[in-house]
C-alpha cells in the first residue's frame, strides 16, 4: 500500500445508537485481497486489503443488517471483487459497479443477476485521467432498461459546469457526500442551497448524507461543522437521503475515523426515529431491493 496510507481502524467501538431492524450501510467497499484481485495499473493510489470479511464483521459490529458495496476507483473496471462479495453476502448485499463505455448488454445482464444495481462515475479531477462526460451518457442509456440508477461523485465547485449533463440523465440519480459541500460556509449560503435545488427541482436526485470525516473541518471525535448540512437534507428530502459508513475509508489523510462514532453521528442528523428509518431502512430499500417493498420512481 501507498507509505501514507491510513488503513481502516482496527477496533472501532461498539455505538451507542443502534440502528433499527434490517438497517442498510448504502456506502462502502471492498479492497482486493490484491493477490486475489489486483488493483488497477491506471489508480491513483494502493491501499491496503480491506475484503469482504472484514466487512461482514464490521457490518455486525455496528448492528446493521445489509449493505451497498462501491466500486472504487483502484479496482477500476474490473468489479470481481465486488462480484465476490456479493455472491458471498446472498440477498445480504448489493453493488454499485464501474463500467467503460463499451460495456455490453450481456455484461450488464451478468452484472444485475449478481446483484448490481448502480454505476458509478466520478468527476473528482485528482481521482481520474479525464472527466468520464461522454462515458456517462452512453453508459447511463445502456443501464435505464435495466432500472440502475446513476451515482456521481463530485466536489461542491464542480457543479455548475456539470449540472446540466446529469439533469438530463434517464436514471435516477444518487450524488455521494452531498456533493462535498464547504463546511466552512453557512448552510443557507448560496453555494449549498444550490445543491439543494437541484434535489429541489429534479426528483429523480438523491443524496448519500455521509463522511462528515472527508468534509469536517473541525474533525472527530463529533464533527459537529458537517451536523447542520446533512441535517437539512434529511428533513427537507426525508424519502430521497442514503447513508453509509465509507469503510475503508480511502485516501484519508488526517485521521481513520471510529466507525462507531461515525454511527452514532445518525441521531444528529435524523433527529426522529421515523426519519432514522427512511434513512437506514426505507430508502435503500426502495433503491437496491425494491422487490421486497415498493420501487422508486424514475423520472
Amino acid at each position: 500500500m501507498d507509505p501514507d496510507w491510513l488503513p481502516f481502524h482496527p477496533t472501532p467501538s461498539a455505538p451507542a445508537y443502534r440502528p433499527p431492524p434490517g438497517a442498510v450501510d448504502a456506502h462502502c467497499h471492498v479492497f482486493g485481497p490484491e493477490a486475489r484481485f489486483p488493483f488497477a495499473p491506471e489508480r491513483k493510489y494502493t491501499p491496503c486489503d480491506a475484503g469482504k470479511e472484514e466487512l461482514w464483521a464490521l457490518r455486525d459490529h455496528l448492528g446493521f443488517t445489509r449493505n451497498v458495496i462501491v466500486q472504487a476507483t483502484c479496482h477500476g473496471a474490473d468489479n470481481r471483487a465486488l462480484v465476490d462479495a456479493l455472491a458471498h453476502a446472498g440477498d445480504r448485499a448489493r453493488g454499485v459497479a464501474t463500467v467503460r463505455r463499451d460495456v455490453s448488454v450481456e455484461e450488464l445482464e451478468r452484472l444485475d443477476a449478481a446483484g448490481v444495481r448502480g454505476v458509478r462515475f466520478n468527476f473528482v479531477k485528482r481521482l481520474v485521467d479525464r472527466l468520464p462526460h461522454e462515458d456517462l451518457t452512453e453508459v447511463a442509456a445502456k443501464i435505464a432498461p435495466l432500472g440502475w440508477h446513476v451515482v456521481i461523485y463530485f466536489e461542491a465547485e464542480e457543479l455548475p459546469e456539470i449540472q446540466e449533463l446529469v439533469t438530463a440523465l434517464p436514471t435516477v440519480v444518487v450524488v455521494d457526500h452531498m456533493g462535498r459541500p464547504d463546511v466552512r460556509r453557512p448552510v443557507d449560503g448560496e453555494g449549498f442551497q444550490r445543491f439543494a435545488r437541484l434535489l429541489e427541482e429534479h426528483g429523480n436526485f438523491w443524496t448519500k448524507v455521509s463522511c462528515p470525516e472527508r468534509l469536517s473541518v473541525r474533525g472527530p471525535p463529533d464533527y459537529a461543522d458537517v451536523a447542520p448540512f446533512a441535517r437539512h437534507l434529511v428533513e427537507r428530502f426525508p424519502d430521497r437521503v442514503l447513508w453509509g459508513t465509507d469503510w475503508p475509508h480511502p485516501n484519508m489523510k488526517s485521521h481513520m475515523p471510529d466507525d462507531g462514532r461515525l454511527v452514532d453521528f445518525l441521531p444528529r442528523i435524523a433527529p426522529t426515529e421515523a426519519l432514522r428509518r427512511a434513512l437506514l431502512v426505507d430508502n435503500p430499500m426502495r433503491l437496491y431491493w425494491p422487490e421486497e417493498g415498493l420501487s422508486c420512481a424514475h423520472p
